[in-house]
């Protein structure tokens, strides 16, 4: 019979898209299967005949070469009948074990694996630790040590996990995929190869030392620098200071979260630095000039306005934490309290109530008694 047109086969345009050709064609599949259809010749003519036209249509060079020729196309199977372009059945399942696993479940139904005996070198994993700074090395940037327990390479095989002059043999269970496929009804399962632990390798003589994981556990000390400008909660990832990689892979990274702890008066908003200062009545309603010790021990002199009130919010520019993701730095910021003295000198009181005589305001006279221009007013 005459070979029918490939988009005709699968039933789509042919505009559609690889999305659209290996859906129309998973259908296809499923509908036809072997499994689904025992004995049925014509099921396995449209299953082989959906493949092969799933073959070329999925291939964009194959794919443009039959827009072009049709079924002349170099490379094609020949215009006649039959179906030429597979074998059998196994070299379809081979050729699509992709797509069959995802019909049927547990991975391919010939899952395709390098089967060259040995080891395949494994990145090694990322290794995650918290180290606490204060808010002052925070401010100014520290260098901490850190001590974790990791793996690293092993030096008697060189991260091979054998023997020198020895090597590994591929697993005759499995042929070196390190799992075991087996079919139940339509459906595909696969399962970890028991013989080899899923490696498709079996290595004879292992190494004595790393007991031929490739790989010891040790202590491990390292010093790493804080940058200024440090958030809470920030991450900070050492590159190849992680677990090493398994069978010679690369060296996972190790990721710090640092910790900052509080320190009052201070505290961090964003980037900037944040106090608050007490002063006297005098110095609020006169004014003042009052030295401040940062955090990284320097001095700031903050003025103080006349007539200050409390809460007053005093910015200096720039003298806040390092913006660690742009330039310059954010500011220190000083908030106004007031500091109300429970115990005064007799030269002190006399002058207040003098002051409190002056502007009219009414203050307790020591017995209990209030005194003043209100007290009129009050009996």
């Amino acid at each position: 019979m005459t070979k029918r047109d490939y988009y005709e086969v699968l039933g789509v345009a042919k505009t559609a898209s690889q999305d659209e050709i290996k859906q129309a064609y998973r259908k296809l599949a499923l509908k036809y299967h072997p499994d689904r259809n025992p004995d049925n010749k014509e099921a396995e003519d449209k299953f082989k005949e959906a493949a092969e036209a799933y073959e070329v249509l999925s291939n964009q060079e194959k794919r443009k070469k039959y827009d072009q020729f049709g079924h002349a196309a170099p490379g094609q199977a020949g215009g006649g009948a039959g179906f030429e372009g597979f074998g059998d059945m196994d070299e379809i399942f081979e050729h699509f074990g992709d797509i069959f696993g995802d019909i049927f479940g547990g991975g391919a139904a010939r899952q395709k694996r390098s089967r060259k005996a040995g080891p395949t070198p494994r990145r090694g994993h990322d290794l995650t630790q918290e180290i606490t700074v204060s808010l002052e090395e925070s401010f100014t940037g520290v260098k901490k040590e850190v001590t974790y327990y990791h793996f690293v390479s092993c030096d008697a095989c060189k991260s091979k996990g054998m023997k020198e002059g020895t090597s590994a043999e591929t697993c005759n269970d499995c042929r070196g995929t390190g799992q075991i496929h087996y079919r139940q009804g339509i459906f595909v399962y696969s399962q970890t190869c028991a013989t080899c632990s899923g490696q498709g390798f079996i290595i004879k003589t292992p190494c004595e030392k790393c007991k031929g994981q490739s790989r010891i556990q040790q202590y491990e000390k390292l010093s790493v620098t804080i940058p200024k400008g440090i958030f809470n909660n920030a991450e900070l990832r050492v590159a190849e200071k992680g677990d090493a990689g398994v069978y010679g892979g690369k060296q996972g990274d190790l990721i710090l979260t640092v910790r900052v702890l509080e320190h009052a008066p201070f505290k961090r908003i964003g980037d900037d630095l944040e106090c608050t200062i007490s002063l006297t009545y005098p110095q609020l309603v006169l004014g003042a000039q009052v030295e401040i010790t940062s955090l990284d021990g320097s001095k700031e002199t903050i003025k103080i306005p006349r007539g200050c009130p409390v809460g007053k919010r005093i910015i200096v520019k720039g003298k806040g934490f390092h913006k660690i993701q742009s330039r310059g730095s954010g500011d220190l910021v000083v908030t106004t309290t007031c500091h109300i003295p429970t115990t005064l000198s007799s030269d002190a009181e006399t002058t207040l109530r003098t002051y409190s005589e002056q502007i009219g305001t009414s203050v307790d006279d020591g017995t209990g008694t209030i005194s003043g221009f209100f007290k009129r007013f009050l009996g």
